[in-house]
């Protein structure tokens, strides 16, 4: 796939059969000086995040639109094949819960992907991170945050086609607008699902702590697997807690494992964040609790599709069927020693090269310093690129 990109950094041609959308309205390609000249070089000041993929930078455009720019460090088979993926995925999509593209550039020596900057970086920075001591996610931020990445998976997964599987449901890939308004972002593992097929058999990319089991442990990827990582995100969401949390003695214990007693007891409250102080809605916390047990059933088939889940969380599903899902015990899943083994919070394999066609696992590890598309980032100074020379831009967060 590699070899259908051309250069836009050094010149201004493309190969416009690469992608071919027919709507250009919304994105845009950039040459590499473009770019440069809006991150002020890719200078450190500018970097918003790093992971495995490379970094991304704050930018600012001759227009004055602030961007979030992707660069990717590694120019071998699989940082291509995620670019390429990342940017097809991007450029189908058309959904106010889910980041669009702004714009590319693929030099010879360059991949760059071209996002809105979100101010409000991820939902992971303000439930752990350097955010989370300031509660600026009340319940309403916190239940419209649930509601909008849920009409954006239901978009992915029943609205647009092919239908698009994630793959990577995450606190750090869900950003939020100046408004607090929820974005799904980061589509470099995403799959294109043609109709007809119900899963598909892959490789294992994700963070542990949100795979759904027959994903982890088999390959076997289906919408179910991103409904199941919605499951997580949503208790992520209502008690503040880690996927995945390291108890003394380095003993890990899943999310599911520490809510499963409060839920099986009807103990619904105790499973509130204390940081809320009491301030919530109760009905609306047993219908998404009752949504998200259902999403994290052990079986996929046991799993709601996310049409129904939206359902569910609009209070839109008759009492009788919740009833019914009520005595559907959440049944905690137990990651296998080998899986806890590759927990390292690395997302750097290379393909090697050495054939032989076996699986091989990516996976995150939630509680490193992992921030997603926008990472952590200080309240810092960028120097805007088209101020008067000496002038300062601040950056803030809130």
């Amino acid at each position: 796939m590699g070899s259908s990109l051309s250069s836009c950094c050094g010149s201004d041609k493309v190969d416009e059969g690469f992608i071919n959308y027919g709507d250009h309205s919304s994105w845009r390609i950039f040459t590499y000086k473009e770019l440069c000249t809006a991150t002020n070089n890719f200078s450190e000041e500018n970097k918003l995040g790093e992971g495995g993929f490379g970094s991304v930078y704050w930018g600012k455009t001759a227009d004055g639109l602030q961007i979030a720019v992707k660069k990717l460090k590694a120019m071998n088979s699989k940082a291509e094949m995620e670019f390429a993926v990342e940017v097809e995925v991007l450029g189908r999509v058309r959904h106010k819960n889910l980041l669009g593209l702004r714009g590319y550039c693929a030099g010879t020596d360059h991949r760059l992907i071209v996002y809105d900057y979100m101010p409000n970086l991820s939902l992971l920075s303000h439930l752990h991170g350097q955010f989370a001591g300031e509660v600026q996610l009340d319940w309403k931020r916190r239940m419209n945050i649930i509601l909008g990445s849920a009409e954006g998976l239901k978009y992915l997964h029943h609205e647009v086609t092919p239908h698009i599987i994630h793959r990577d449901i995450k606190a750090s890939n869900v950003l939020l607008d100046s408004d607090f308004e929820p974005l799904v972002a980061d589509f470099g593992f995403a799959k294109l699902i043609p109709d007809g097929v119900s899963h598909m058999t892959t490789r294992v990319k994700g963070t542990l702590g949100y795979l759904a089991p027959e994903y982890a442990m088999w390959g076997k990827v289906s919408d179910s697997c991103d409904v199941y990582s919605f499951g997580i995100l949503m208790l992520e969401l209502i008690t503040g807690r880690k996927p995945i949390e390291k108890l003394p003695g380095g003993i890990k214990r899943s999310i599911t494992e520490w809510a499963e007693p409060y839920i099986a007891k009807g103990r619904f409250k105790d499973l509130v964040d204390p940081r809320l102080r009491g301030n919530f809605n109760e009905a609306q916390l047993r219908r998404t609790i009752d949504a998200a047990a259902l999403c994290v059933q052990s079986e996929p088939e046991r799993r709601p599709n996310m049409k129904e889940v939206v359902g569910m969380l609009m209070g839109a599903v008759e009492e009788e069927k919740v009833v019914m899902m009520r005595q559907l015990r959440i049944e905690s899943v137990k990651y296998g020693d080998e899986l806890m083994e590759l927990d390292q919070g690395s997302d750097d394999d290379d393909d090697g090269g050495g054939g032989g066609g076996g699986r091989r696992r990516t996976i995150d590890d939630e509680s490193n310093n992992n921030y997603g598309v926008f990472g952590e980032m200080e309240v810092q100074k960028m120097r805007d690129p088209y101020m008067n020379h000496g002038e300062r831009r601040m950056v803030l967060h809130g």
